[in-house]
């Protein structure tokens, strides 16, 4: 096997194949969020093409967030049953079947079950759970920095899709676009099948930074129902103050990123007269800040108390979008706007992951993080519906960017409330 090949090669030169697994996983989450951010480029052609209002299009995006946070849990579990690299797979083949049947689409019902249902499940199956067992199985010392680099990926996602997309769809239409982005997902989908393993054990290695002279025996495979594994770590989770508190902010980041953001920036700058192609590359350009703020925050999250970076994190993304409304939209406002909230766009990833790993322990981590993540989706669905309605009913987006500023603020206060670990658990 390949993988098995490269891994003797690279323990030649003393370069661990754990490295491998972040180079796939990277790839993975990078065209996962091209899928994901895709529709917010999407949004005022189909507009113009069918007359959908932008409620009707809000909804089935809505749709796809809360699927896509309602799978993590049932991912992790499915991770743990059937192996990374068999779930990543079934994951893109969802995807890509979906947007290219969407391709002939016609009626809103199409929108809600293709780029709603199908693609909500397919990246659901590929969210940041992935990133963050990858981290936990393959990574004894420096997960900090890998999950940074992993959550990474979803702001690469943006800076290489989203300005290639807009290009695309304004010259040669949404569909052409969409069939690159299944091209994408093909690339990533022969990666894993050639190189992604599931435990270093499989290929005779220990986790990086692992003390040891033997590799470890292999890990059995669990048997139990995948949901009473979700639900148990749900059930067992939910008993701690913690859970709740890392529930509620990373519901107000998905409130004030995925579902806002994302979705309805390029619309409300449409609004103030900004062509649609400078507008994606206005989240490019965020994107190249995020991709630094969030590897920064990885290494970062590895030294200083987590609680108090993500305070810093939500108050300073909060002060950034109660500031987006006075920014007249300018160059010079929407410059300043996007180096701020760009650098701790989604930097809230790894002390969240390295929290959940402290108070839950690693090895349910990955299950505990997945409905903490799935709080994450239940706030960028709200989001998205909400700024969506905000739109067609007062005819503005700006209500949701100033309620989103505020909610940031709560959630850069509520965030000191976890109880600091003086001898915390390796994660």
């Amino acid at each position: 096997m390949l993988s098995s090949r490269l891994a003797a090669l690279l323990s030649r030169r003393d370069i661990h194949y754990g490295w491998v697994m972040v180079a796939v996983t990277f790839l993975t989450a990078l065209v996962s969020a091209g899928a994901v951010g895709a529709p917010g480029v999407f949004i005022v052609p189909l507009q113009q093409e069918f007359g959908w209002s932008a409620a009707e299009i809000s909804s089935a995006l809505s749709i796809r967030f809360i699927l896509f946070g309602l799978m993590a849990p049932f991912a992790a579990a499915l991770m743990n049953r059937y192996g990374l690299r068999n779930i990543a797979l079934a994951g893109q083949l969802i995807i890509a079947t979906s947007l290219i049947a969407s391709i002939g689409m016609t009626q809103v019902w199409q929108l809600i079950a293709l780029w709603g249902v199908a693609v909500g499940i397919g990246t659901g199956l590929t969210a940041l759970v992935l990133g963050a067992t990858v981290a936990a199985r393959w990574f004894s010392e420096r997960r900090g920095l890998v999950v940074g680099i992993l959550t990474a990926s979803v702001a690469t996602g943006q800076l290489v899709f989203l300005p290639i997309l807009a290009t695309l769809t304004e010259s040669f239409g949404w569909r052409v676009a969409l069939l690159l982005l299944c091209g994408a997902l093909a690339v990533a989908a022969i990666a894993v099948l050639l190189l992604m393993r599931d435990r270093p054990s499989d290929l005779g290695l220990r986790a990086y930074g692992e003390r040891g002279d033997l590799p470890p025996a292999a890990v059995p495979t669990p048997h139990g129902p995948i949901t009473s594994a979700a639900l148990g770590a749900l059930r067992d989770a939910s008993r701690k103050p913690v859970f709740w508190i890392l529930f509620a902010t990373f519901f107000i980041c998905g409130a004030s990123t995925n579902g806002l953001i994302q979705v309805h920036l390029i619309p409300l700058c449409a609004d103030f007269g900004i062509p649609q192609v400078q507008a994606a590359g206005l989240l490019a350009a965020m994107g190249i800040f995020d991709f630094v703020g969030t590897i920064l925050s990885g290494w970062l999250s590895d030294r200083y108390d987590n609680r108090w970076l993500l305070f810093w994190y939500y108050g300073l993304r909060g002060l950034s979008l109660l500031f987006l409304p006075f920014s007249d939209f300018t160059f010079y406002g929407l410059s300043l706007f996007a180096l701020f909230y760009g650098l701790d766009w989604i930097a809230t990833v790894p002390p969240t992951v390295r929290l959940t790993a402290q108070n839950f322990g690693a090895e349910r981590a990955n299950l505990v993080f997945g409905w903490v993540f799935c709080g994450h989706q239940l706030g960028a669905a709200t989001a998205a519906f909400a700024a969506g309605l905000s739109r067609t009913v007062w005819m503005s987006y700006l209500p949701a960017f100033f309620a989103a500023g505020a909610l940031c603020l709560i959630a850069a206060s509520i965030a000191l409330l976890i109880a600091k670990q003086h001898k915390p658990a390796a994660a």
